[in-house]
């Protein structure tokens, strides 16, 4: 691909973006415009927009490039990212709907009443909106260095600054209008060349390479062994970190009430099973017939079309997957934006159409400046551990907060502060335990365990959260909220049939 067409791919892709959010702009008025569409976001064009800010770099490209290193243990990643949202439709769509909060540190202060639950909430809603936002810019980075051959941190400030320019015109009417465009987008740019590589390979007598040497070469990474452990927890993280994302629950506030958050929550599950096949077809077509491709990763789906399909016509298959894939990182960072500039603005700049776009400016200089000094991760693994992190704080809150009558402000606190530090110390002793592990040459097999269990914490790490919230809740169980009874009723009570 040479340098003009992914160019163009990338500035087609971003202008449709402000194109879009200027059309939001034109009917965002009000404050409750800004932060949850007025709660008049009706169930096809919601779950679009889900779809939209949900598949992120991770299932766009780090999908594919997984499946394609790992084989078929690559697949409990699509499978966790889907079935997440089956958790989400059981346990909190409709009630955190009807609890008519506008983020989820409002719903903590709804639920407990208290100043402590709320500001160690909005802490961590920031927290895990910024750590989520780096991947997509360091995915940005990888497909601008590889199809253009500028360098990466042009890919990055160039999504932060149409994803800025997008959110300040219009915030959450703007971006849902925005990410509904874009998961179509998306879905075609993934599922128009998967078939058409895939009846190539079937049909044009492509054949299965023979040399899966490069396979077999990719380097060992401590702390990542297969076996039943490892699945176990990323299902953990996968399943439980959905309910905890910020910026997928802030959509069930656009919603007009409880029925139609569920209905959205089964048509999302529906549109992210048709998605997920297609990354899923990349993966299996480099392993079967582009082995040498492994050591790309995450480029995969934007590299395999021109190796299966030499000429023009598989330029213009690369060009289209990357024009969805700029899509994926615009989207999912807009929705997290507006997640973390809603909680800020109602933190620090007193919640009002002005605060929230100063808001939006502030919250995209600090996962810039981080994309920007890191080192490149893998896509799919780097936001696996977020959801790690959610499924250990934010989830433990939704769940009993919705859920257990005995709740408490000192019992949540406790679970969420011992849920980030228990996962967050886990993955900075992963790194430790890796680094001298490459270090001093043959791994000990005790080292082993240990980066094991540091690695993919969240099969310890959300119990332990939940267990502190509710022994720390016993024991303070004279505390419980006053008004929890009544919101309790609130948020259960279904709403009348049409």
């Amino acid at each position: 691909m040479t340098p003009a067409i992914g160019l163009s791919a990338i500035g087609l892709v971003a202008a449709a973006t402000v194109l879009v959010g200027f059309y939001g702009l034109r009917i965002s008025r009000t404050t409750g415009d800004f932060y949850v569409a007025s709660r008049t976001v009706r169930p096809w064009w919601n779950a679009s927009a889900i779809g939209g800010e949900y598949l992120s770099a991770a299932s766009f490209l780090g999908v594919a490039g997984l499946i394609m290193v790992t084989g078929a243990t690559g697949l409990w990643y699509p499978v966790g990212y889907t079935a997440g949202f089956l958790m989400l439709l059981l346990f909190v769509a409709a009630p955190l709907r009807r609890s008519g909060a506008y983020t989820v540190p409002d719903f903590a202060a709804a639920r407990l009443g208290s100043l402590a639950a709320r500001r160690t909430t909005s802490v961590l809603v920031v927290l895990i909106g910024w750590l989520y936002i780096v991947p997509q810019l360091q995915g940005a980075a990888l497909a601008v260095r590889i199809t253009t051959g500028l360098p990466g941190w042009t890919g990055s400030a160039a999504v932060v600054a149409v994803v800025v320019l997008a959110v300040m015109l219009g915030g959450m009417r703007s971006i849902t209008f925005v990410q509904a465009f874009q998961f179509w987008l998306k879905l075609a740019a993934i599922a128009v060349p998967a078939v058409f590589l895939a009846l190539h390979f079937a049909g044009q007598g492509v054949e299965p390479s023979s040399d899966p040497s490069a396979l077999e070469a990719i380097p060992y990474q401590l702390g990542t062994p297969d076996g039943g452990y490892r699945t176990v927890s990323l299902m953990v993280a996968l399943l439980f970190g959905t309910l905890g994302l910020p910026h997928v629950l802030v959509r069930f506030y656009t919603n007009p009430d409880g029925r139609t958050a569920r209905r959205t929550t089964v048509i999302v599950l529906g549109l992210l099973s048709v998605f997920y096949v297609f990354p899923t077809t990349f993966g299996v077509l480099g392993r079967l017939a582009a082995p040498e491709l492994a050591g790309e990763g995450d480029a995969l789906a934007i590299l395999l079309p021109q190796r299966l399909v030499p000429g023009p016509l598989g330029t213009a298959l690369s060009a289209l997957v990357l024009a969805g894939a700029m899509a994926a990182f615009l989207s999912t960072t807009s929705g997290l934006l507006v997640s973390v500039a809603g909680v800020i603005s109602q933190e620090f700049f007193g919640g009002n159409v002005r605060g929230f776009r100063a808001a939006a400016a502030l919250s995209a200089l600090v996962p810039l400046v981080a994309a920007l000094s890191a080192g490149p991760q893998a896509l799919a693994g780097s936001v696996g551990l977020v959801f790690a992190f959610t499924a250990s704080t934010i989830c433990p809150l939704l769940v009993l907060g919705i859920w257990w009558r005995r709740l408490t402000t000192v019992g949540a606190v406790a679970g969420m502060v011992t849920g980030a530090l228990a996962c967050g110390g886990a993955l900075v002793a992963s790194g430790v335990l890796g680094a001298a592990a490459a270090a001093s040459g043959p791994v000990d097999p005790s080292v082993k365990v240990a980066a094991a269990l540091c690695a993919q914490p969240a099969a310890w790490t959300v119990p332990l959260a939940f267990a502190v919230m509710a022994i720390v809740s016993r024991a303070s169980r004279r505390r419980v909220p006053r008004g929890a009874d009544r919101f309790l009723v609130r948020i259960h009570s279904p709403e009348p049939a049409d």
